[in-house]
């Protein structure tokens, strides 16, 4: 397969430096090698590719968001898409449960006590144990203020009782970062807490069966009576949001950047398909038509893929990158859903066959629209953050 040469844009204001670049190369190298092999059956079966984890963990990548005095890499948030960007080129699937484990160790490194930072993220850069995020609960997706999970007070423990739903990682995990109000009648009181996996009453709900990014697990969570001690509370009481929307500001660029990879992955596909299939004694990729499409999918993915480097860059200089990751958000995933349709167009009816890699694309890519905010949530974002 030929893949586009990421180094076509080099003039670009937003271009990687050296580091970036040599780490690309490297996550490339591991997402066409290790990934992409795989990504077919592993959708098929619904089965995570454990080895290819492990295999992460081996290159650093499970520790992207841990402080190097933790064994961490501590990526700046433009490596950290870089890295996004290119694991999603191989399977969105991986992606996105690393991107999950790092949203997790992100909260223990940012809110955690230091006691809790020594136990928990020397093993997590390791990959082993999973993190998983519960934020979402079935009443309360977009809106997080509606949750109903509780955390109430019990001496120095706390009893937390509660439903979480679309849960990555869930079954995966052994540890859990889960928001609860410290007081059930007040929306201000959302806290976030530490959950090992171990705790008595913590519960893997049914496993999803959905759509598209099949390989990877998505559960409900229950919490029934689960003490927690004062110690894995990460945030003051009714400091959680307000934490998970800081977090979540980073992780909508990661998830924007995976975007850009699922794209870019369909986008070559389309074109090596193009060159390879003759109709009317000529390549396909010579018909103005066909043509046509491929200067509107390259436009998308490179726009895509600028405003995704903004959004870093801004967080990575200490600017408020709020309307720079949802314009990003935004942008990207409603681009590679269009992009992996035109893919999909662009191979007929060898498009809707499973045995081509555009298939599994195009079913894969409308996740980016929903997860970490909606489109709408993006939207409203923008719209807030303009006026």
């Amino acid at each position: 397969m030929t893949h586009a040469n990421p180094d076509a844009y080099a003039h670009s204001p937003s271009m990687l430096d050296d580091e970036e670049r040599a780490i690309r190369e490297v996550v490339r190298e591991f997402a066409v090698d290790e990934l992409r092999p795989g990504a077919r059956e592993a959708d098929e079966t619904e089965t995570f590719p454990e080895e290819a984890w492990d295999k992460l963990a081996a290159l650093d990548m499970t520790g992207l968001t841990v402080p190097e005095a933790y064994g961490g890499f501590d990526a700046d948030r433009s490596t950290y898409a870089v890295v996004n960007e290119e694991l999603a080129y191989g399977h969105l699937a991986v992606a996105t449960a690393l991107s999950v484990h790092c949203l997790a160790t992100s909260c223990i490194a940012n809110f955690g006590s230091e006691a809790v930072r020594d136990e928990w993220l020397p093993e997590m850069v390791d990959g082993r144990p999973v993190g998983a995020f519960c934020l979402s609960e079935p009443g309360a997706g977009s809106n997080p203020a509606e949750m109903t999970t509780t955390a109430e007070r019990d001496g120095d423990e706390y009893v937390l009782n509660g439903e979480k739903q679309w849960i990555t990682n869930g079954e995966r995990a052994g540890v859990y970062i889960v928001f609860a109000k410290t007081d059930p009648a007040d929306d201000g009181s959302i806290t976030q807490f530490l959950v090992p996996a171990d705790f008595d009453g913590v519960e893997v709900g049914k496993k999803e069966e959905k759509l598209g990014l099949r390989a990877s697990d998505t559960v409900g969570m229950q919490f029934s009576d689960v003490r927690v001690p004062d110690r894995y509370r990460l945030t003051e009481e009714g400091k959680g949001l307000s934490a998970a929307f800081e977090t979540l500001t980073g992780g909508r660029i990661a998830i924007a950047a995976q975007a850009v990879g699922l794209a870019q992955a369909a986008f070559d596909e389309a074109r090596e398909y193009a060159h390879e299939r003759e109709q009317f004694d000529s390549p396909i990729a010579e018909i103005e038509a066909v043509r046509n499409k491929f200067a509107e999918m390259g436009t998308k993915v490179q726009a895509s893929r600028l405003l995704v480097r903004e959004a870093a860059r801004q967080s990575d200089a200490g600017e408020d990158p709020r309307l720079a990751a949802s314009m990003a958000k935004f942008f990207a995933s409603e681009s590679a859903v269009e992009v992996a349709n035109e893919a999909v167009q662009i191979h007929g009816g060898y498009g809707y066959m499973s045995e081509f890699d555009v298939e599994r694309l195009y079913r894969d890519s409308k996740i980016t629209t929903i997860y970490e905010g909606t489109t709408e949530i993006q939207k409203t974002i923008i719209a807030r953050e303009l006026l």
